[in-house]
């Protein structure tokens, strides 16, 4: 067996043609840069070629397409995405403070610059690619919600939270948890930064409006 991967360049630790973890790591890195100075739709694989580094022939390996390459960015950033927030919802006895941690992290990811990129793009390209705004939809925001969803759920089973509908409790909370900020954003790129108080402002007063509704103690 090693004979025989020898002879087609697969031994000594060489990897397979498509398989290089470095050399895609190298191109992903690359078709960002691209995506985020042109846009999606002005980029080429030319450009994706030349800011890489690589060949045509190496970047086609592991690509066929920039809307490929593009999935494969929004991917690899929706995995890191969940996996910072995920372990955020874990206590369901004190949703003022585990809602408090969560929406402060929840707003930083999805107010940074390459969140907010990804998200125009997706919906620039929606109406001619509309798989792709499924998709981007299925995986990022409506699994975000779901996550929310079972902490609300659970909440209630304890008793630390009182809703009637947890799904509709859960939208509610992540849409107050950027009220009056997000929406700015997408219209407006050069929209100056919030401090992280005014971030604490918002969030705080987000927690509070939503269990005023839906705490144990509120007056039906």
């Amino acid at each position: 067996m090693s004979e025989t991967l020898a002879r087609i360049g697969l031994g000594e630790g060489r990897s397979a043609a498509g398989e290089d973890p470095a050399k895609r790591r190298q191109i992903l890195e690359g078709a960002k840069r691209v995506f985020v100075s042109t846009g999606f739709d002005a980029a080429s694989m030319n450009d994706i070629t030349r800011e890489s580094g690589v060949s045509k022939s190496t970047l086609y390996v592991y690509f066929r397409s920039k809307e490929e390459l593009f999935h494969a960015l929004i991917a690899e950033e929706r995995e890191a995405y969940f996996a910072d927030i995920e372990e955020l919802l874990l206590d369901a006895e004190a949703p003022a403070v585990t809602l408090g941690r969560f929406a402060r992290r929840l707003f930083d990811l999805m107010l940074s610059p390459e969140a907010m990129t990804a998200k125009r793009t997706v919906i620039a390209v929606a109406s001619r690619m509309p798989e792709l705004g499924r998709e981007f939809y299925r995986r990022g925001p409506m699994r975000g919600l779901a996550l929310v969803s079972d902490y609300v759920r659970r909440a209630c089973e304890l008793g630390s939270l009182r809703a009637e509908d947890p799904d509709l409790a859960a939208s509610q909370f992540i849409e107050l948890a950027t009220a009056g900020v997000l929406r700015r954003r997408f219209f407006d790129d050069q929209a100056p930064p919030l401090s992280l108080a005014e971030r604490d402002r918002i969030v705080d007063s987000a927690v509070r409006v939503f269990m005023a509704a839906y705490g144990p103690d509120r007056r039906d």
